[in-house]
């Protein structure tokens, strides 16, 4: 059986709505809140080489527009330092089952998971 984690805030309405998702289809997961234990620079860099650093960001959050974060000229590695320092500006909720990864709002992905961890 996979693992299901979840980087979510309790606030973060597509975290809610991702958790909502699994409850109703009986998967137990595991959330993990980001504002007490950011995910760890080598977690986030699975997310980043898998989507890009413009997909695990969430563009329209306040830390990233009045930080102004637009004009913030980076590789990965120093946006995956940023982001573990600042995780108000992750594309929430980022989900991990086995090997497998979703960032943001991913029905698609969540079923996914669900089919890997109910056969």
């Amino acid at each position: 059986m996979s693992d299901l984690q979840m980087f979510t805030s309790p606030k973060h309405k597509v975290g809610r709505k991702a958790e909502r998702f699994f409850k109703e289809r009986g998967l137990k997961f595991h959330a993990v809140d980001v504002r007490q234990k950011p995910p760890s620079p080598g977690e986030l860099k699975k997310w980043v080489q898998k989507f890009g650093v413009d997909a695990v960001l969430d563009k329209t959050s306040k830390t990233y527009t009045e930080g102004g974060l637009r004009y913030f000229s980076a590789g990965p590695d120093d946006w995956v330092e940023r982001m573990c320092r600042e995780p108000e500006v992750l594309n929430l909720p980022l989900v991990r089952c086995g090997k497998d990864l979703a960032v943001g709002d991913d029905p698609e992905a969540w079923a996914r998971f669900v089919t890997a961890i109910k056969g």
